[in-house]
């Protein structure tokens, strides 16, 4: 196991370069056991995946040859060269001699290279100028986003909004947590987690949530071990919000992993109905299981199943029927860094997957009943596209209006939340009610 934060960041870094590992899963097993180095350790790798092309840019115009350097070395000069860019805590000369330490245990030959590139990144400042580019290019660069999702941002939002929506990628997103109303208020959990050291503040769309900060290990606070609270980012419950869901109604959540929605749901039911939470994955919907065991839902039961795959025993069944489908995830990048790697190839599939699982699960749906088509990304391909695709398949299906908090506002039957908007993730919500 590595001592100390650069070395678990290296390794952390090579893992989802060589076998596409989460780096959440490789620091939670492998990385530091202190805590602060462990901490430093995820920033750095969350910090180098963030900003890599910006990295690139930086380091190709300190060495001609960055690009044929081994991975190894290319990840040492890209941890290092975030931690100067942009770690005012941590000082350029230790970064450096970080840095050629690293390429010293795993590179020798190439320390001397290391040192000479980093320092003339520490002599160039902290805003390196991008010339000779587009302005689409440009962006691309400093925001570090694939050009191809930069100029479809563009297409569709305009260069302005796809500007802001590249910033917001790029900021630390707030932890939000969900109140356990079965077992507690905002106001009893507020004053445990400050007793705990966490710094804690109203959330500005819910009032039974509340925004976290100095958390530490969320799973090691009492107040989680106890069932009080789970994390979910506010556009995710308002997806929940938007169904409108109430006690005694009858709720299938067909793609339920992590189980947030599904817990949201059992809150807003007051624990008083049915649930029945499925997912393509037996291990997620055992957790999503373990999860509402931990806060106390009894009436939510979760097993595998493919949302595409009809089951003629939930035809005209719910009340409610939520559709969080398989997405791109380019509303959630500021949590997940990774996504923005992703080729728009392997994603050509996706609107085809979608469009299927709502027309399974449109039948689970009773007369006058409500069908939620969520996602967390913002292309229209797969949000507004796939939901109107829908619509001219099924006429006894039309448009229901509702209503979210405020910046977001009333809403004639759908609503992509833009993560500038109200430092939220970025969301698509469409609800259809069946006639």
């Amino acid at each position: 196991m590595p001592v100390n934060a650069r070395q678990a960041a290296l390794e952390t870094l090579l893992a989802v370069r060589t076998r596409g590992a989460r780096p959440e899963a490789v620091l939670a097993h492998h990385g530091p056991e202190d805590p602060r180095e462990r901490a430093l350790a995820a920033k750095i790798v969350n910090g180098v995946l963030q900003n890599e092309l910006y990295l690139d840019y930086v380091l190709a115009s300190k060495a001609a040859n960055f690009k044929k350097l081994p991975p190894a070395v290319r990840e040492i000069l890209r941890l290092s060269a975030y931690q100067i860019l942009f770690l005012d805590r941590v000082p350029d000369r230790a970064a450096v001699s970080e840095g050629v330490e690293l390429a010293k245990k795993t590179a020798p030959h190439a320390a001397g290279v290391v040192n000479a590139v980093l320092r003339r990144v520490c002599e160039s400042g902290k805003d390196a100028p991008i010339e000779g580019k587009s302005p689409e290019e440009a962006l691309s660069i400093r925001y570090s986003h694939p050009l191809w999702l930069v100029r479809a941002l563009t297409e569709e939002y305009g260069p302005e909004a796809c500007e802001k929506i590249l910033a917001a990628d790029n900021e630390t997103p707030p932890i939000t947590a969900q109140v356990n109303t079965l077992r507690t208020t905002a106001r009893e959990l507020a004053e445990e987690l400050t007793l705990a050291g966490v710094e804690v503040t109203p959330c500005p769309y819910f009032e039974d949530a509340l925004t976290l900060s100095n958390t530490g290990d969320i799973g090691e606070l009492e107040a989680f071990r106890k069932g009080l609270f789970y994390i979910q980012d506010p556009a995710a419950r308002m997806a929940v919000s938007a169904a409108g869901v109430r006690p005694h109604d009858t709720v299938l959540d067909m793609c339920a992993a992590p189980g947030g929605k599904s817990f949201a749901a059992a809150m807003a039911m007051e624990n008083r109905g049915k649930i029945l939470a499925f997912d393509i994955h037996a291990k997620k919907a055992a957790l999503v299981q373990s999860g509402a065991e931990r806060l106390g839902i009894s009436i939510l039961t979760a097993a595998s199943g493919d949302a595409r795959e009809a089951r003629p025993e939930l035809a005209g069944l719910a009340d409610a029927v939520i559709c969080d489908v398989p997405c791109s995830g380019f509303g959630v990048v500021r949590k997940k860094p990774e996504i923005r790697a992703k080729a728009p190839e392997d994603l050509e599939r996706l609107p085809a997957i979608q469009l299927d699982i709502l027309r399974t699960c449109a039948d689970y749906v009773r007369p006058g009943g409500r069908l939620v088509y969520s996602t967390c990304t913002v292309l229209r391909r797969e949000n507004g596209d796939v939901a109107d695709a829908f619509l001219r398949e099924r006429t006894d299906f039309a448009p229901e209006p509702f209503t979210l908090p405020e910046p977001f506002g009333p809403c004639g039957g759908r609503r992509t939340i833009l993560p500038f908007e109200g430092q939220t993730d970025g969301f698509f919500i469409c609800v259809l009610r069946k006639k």
